[in-house]
């Protein structure tokens, strides 16, 4: 069960608890000066040594760290956890860290699941979930001002009771992570295809940079032209470039209809090119959703080989309509068959249960998650291409996918993959799966990431992803607003002024 409106851990710390939790990147800690820790101390509404607290604020729910948790050990702990409750307080810290060199990582949910949020260089975790609430709401336009620690689940539950509104955006972890963490990871959330990624949905932000300064971006009007819009420089940025303390988002009347609908596939490309065909149609569901025949047997215990579509739309009842009749009507053309919408409901009830990773681990078994993006042309190749890449290391088990966001250009391909490697070889197998799945979709024309962002885990397939010159010129991005370089150091394999940063 999540914690409402507070961090969930993946898993428990093993062989004496969080206290005793042994750092993993110890060796690259940063020292922090008492007087450091008194100015900080002074400067936020809590701040704490606790070693429990700072092996927790110390990882996310980044599978391989799961492994090391049963072992004892916690990616890495901060020296501090500092918990401020205004801007004013975040500014002030930065102040203080930014003045003695002290590096700052931004936590929250800690729900990411590729260590974006693990501190890799100790120094002060700024836990954000005090910045909670709604600040305001523009019924009129349809925006709500919300600050960045706020539950996902508690957001939503907020606005739909009090003003009868929805962000609409629904990511698996809802109620473990926070409307801060969706922007700075550049997250995607269920209905994605109806009302678009977490960069479609925030319209402005308020940011602290690493020396303090607090700036506003975009949200005075809608479309403007004044300029590049700095709002997209930090959506994604994962805590390098600023702190998010607050987002202005678009939202929308709570949906008056719904319909639903599925389909069975032949085969994993068929059921892509019907996908296709009805975002090319200027359908948008909010909901559509293939499985290939390995998860359908899984999830839906169909049929070997079918590959289930499920269908979902909200919204005004007469748009709703036409857009799943446009959607049935193309799907049956493309060669689909009608099955029980009753699917549909079976996916809801267990969609956000992330309960099995837990068990997987514990009982021996390695398992991760592969979301990437490509253009429509490519998909069917990099599926081929990765399932086949995956099974080929020694130890895997299993290579299954789903398509779980589509655009009229593109989609999410989103594999989950298993393996089960000798004692001693978790780390061998994890890594040599990553480089295999990675290399296949960049081979092949593929994004390196949809919605689960960089962190530590990706940070060695930047260069081959964005390319040098876009590096460097990140890389000077990142030096101009963050010249000391406190800023999440080590994410994005930008150069530190504290070392090379671990898990390259």
């Amino acid at each position: 069960m999540a914690n409402r409106g507070a961090p969930t851990p993946p898993i428990a710390i093993e062989n004496g608890g969080a206290g005793d939790a042994r750092a993993r990147f110890a060796s690259v800690a940063v020292s922090v000066a008492d007087s450091v820790l008194r100015s900080l101390e002074g400067a936020c509404t809590t701040m704490t040594t606790d070693l429990a607290a700072t092996a927790e604020a110390g990882r996310d729910w980044w599978p391989l760290a799961m492994h090391w948790a049963l072992a004892g050990e916690t990616p890495a702990r901060a020296a501090a956890l500092c918990t401020p409750g205004t801007t004013e307080e975040v500014a002030e810290i930065m102040r203080i860290c930014n003045d003695a060199r002290v590096p700052v990582t931004p936590v929250a949910g800690r729900s990411g699941v590729c260590g974006a949020s693990v501190p890799a260089f100790g120094g002060v975790a700024l836990d954000l979930t005090g910045l909670d609430g709604i600040v305001d709401v523009d019924d009129a336009s349809l925006l709500v001002d919300v600050r960045a620690g706020m539950f996902g689940d508690v957001f939503e539950d907020t606005l739909r009771a009090d003003h009868a509104l929805t962000a609409g955006h629904w990511p698996q972890s809802m109620a473990l992570s926070t409307v801060g963490g969706w922007v700075a990871c550049r997250g995607a959330g269920q209905l994605s295809t109806r009302y678009g990624k977490i960069e479609d949905i925030v319209i402005g932000l308020e940011v602290v940079l690493a020396d303090g300064t607090t700036l506003r971006t975009g949200g005075r009007g809608p479309r403007t032209a004044v300029g590049p819009e700095l709002t997209q420089l930090f959506i994604g940025s994962e805590g390098t470039l600023g702190v998010i303390t607050e987002a202005r988002l678009r939202a929308h009347p709570v949906p008056l209809g719904e319909e639903r609908a599925a389909f069975g596939f032949a085969s994993f490309t068929e059921g892509l090119e019907a996908c296709r065909l009805v975002l090319r149609r200027g359908a948008t569901p909010a909901v559509l959703r293939l499985y290939d025949g390995r998860e359908s047997r899984r999830h839906f215990d169909t049929e070997r080989d079918v590959c289930v579509l499920l269908v979902l739309d909200e919204g005004d009842p007469e748009l709703v309509k036409s857009t799943v009749s446009v959607t049935s009507e193309t799907c049956i053309t493309a060669g689909g068959t009608s099955l029980d919408p009753a699917l549909v409901e079976h996916w809801l009830e267990r969609r956000n249960d992330v309960a099995a990773l837990e068990v997987a681990v514990r009982s021996g078994f390695v398992v991760d998650t592969t979301e990437v993006s490509a253009r429509w042309r490519d998909l069917p190749a990099i599926y081929d291409a990765v399932v086949a890449a995956v099974s080929a290391v020694p130890g895997c088990l299993a290579v299954t996918s789903h398509q779980s966001h589509a655009y009229t250009d593109g989609a999410c391909l989103y594999f989950t993959w298993a393996g089960q490697p000798p004692e001693g070889e978790v780390e061998a197998f994890y890594r040599a799966a990553w480089d295999a799945a990675t290399n296949a979709v960049l081979a092949h024309g593929g994004a390196l990431s949809h919605h689960h962002g960089v962190g530590l885990n990706r940070g060695r397939f930047l260069t081959d992803a964005l390319g040098a010159p876009a590096l460097a010129a990140l890389s000077s991005v990142k030096a101009a607003l963050d010249p000391a370089g406190i800023l999440n150091p080590g994410k994005f394999v930008l150069s530190t002024p504290f070392g090379e940063t671990p898990w390259r």
